[in-house]
């Protein structure tokens, strides 16, 4: 039984983009430009919780691609909690820096979303929050990490990778693993089964 749906990711991530690709996915990239600190000022002003504020940025960048068919678009977004205060990417290695130190011995929360629109309208979305604990990692350790990971950690909301030499930093973790990375895998695979998207 063959599929018809087309299948686009409204996202930049690449490990979003890599999760999909290594889980069989046939789909195509097409990253959205929203204004997300205009949403994320409105919903943080108004003391929404973390979890409808990823919901709102996954929906606005699906919704942000205008289809006329049935193609399915898939919207994601992540942030990080930590003492009552959410999280962006850092932006520079000095933020990176201070954002691990504050982290470490701690435990924090990464909140997820992934939603689906189809013909212009979000009929599914999925919630995910994971629990990790940073150890007391040494100075020396983090010196080494920096210089290992370099740049590639402005792009991951923890400064960390954790699917990579980022594991490292941590001694205990309650949450599903894709997730962790920023795209909750297993709910979106059922779903897109059940549209007819992927062979089920």
């Amino acid at each position: 039984m063959e599929t018809h749906n087309t299948i686009i990711l409204a996202s930049a991530s690449s490990i979003r983009f890599d999760i999909m690709t290594n889980a069989g996915i046939k789909f195509t990239c097409k990253p959205t430009n929203i204004n997300e600190a205009i949403v994320k000022d409105r919903f943080l002003n108004e003391g929404c919780p973390a979890s409808q504020l990823v919901e709102r940025l996954a929906l606005d960048k699906a919704l942000a691609v205008k289809t006329s068919d049935d193609t399915v678009v898939i919207g994601a977004d992540q942030v990080l909690e930590f003492d009552g205060k959410v999280f962006d990417k850092p932006k520079t290695r000095q933020e990176t820096i201070e954002r691990l130190l504050m982290l470490r011995g701690q435990e924090h929360r990464l909140v997820g979303a992934v939603c689906v629109v189809q013909k212009n309208t979000a009929n599914w979305h999925y919630t995910s929050v994971a629990k990790l604990t940073m150890r007391k990692f040494s100075d020396a350790f983090l010196d080494d990490y920096m210089k290992k990971e370099g740049r590639s950690v402005l792009a991951c909301v923890g400064g960390y990778k954790f699917e990579t030499y980022g594991a490292q930093l941590f001694e205990k973790v309650e949450g599903d693993y894709f997730s962790i990375l920023g795209l909750s895998l297993l709910p979106l695979l059922a779903e897109l089964r059940r549209r007819g998207a992927i062979l089920s």
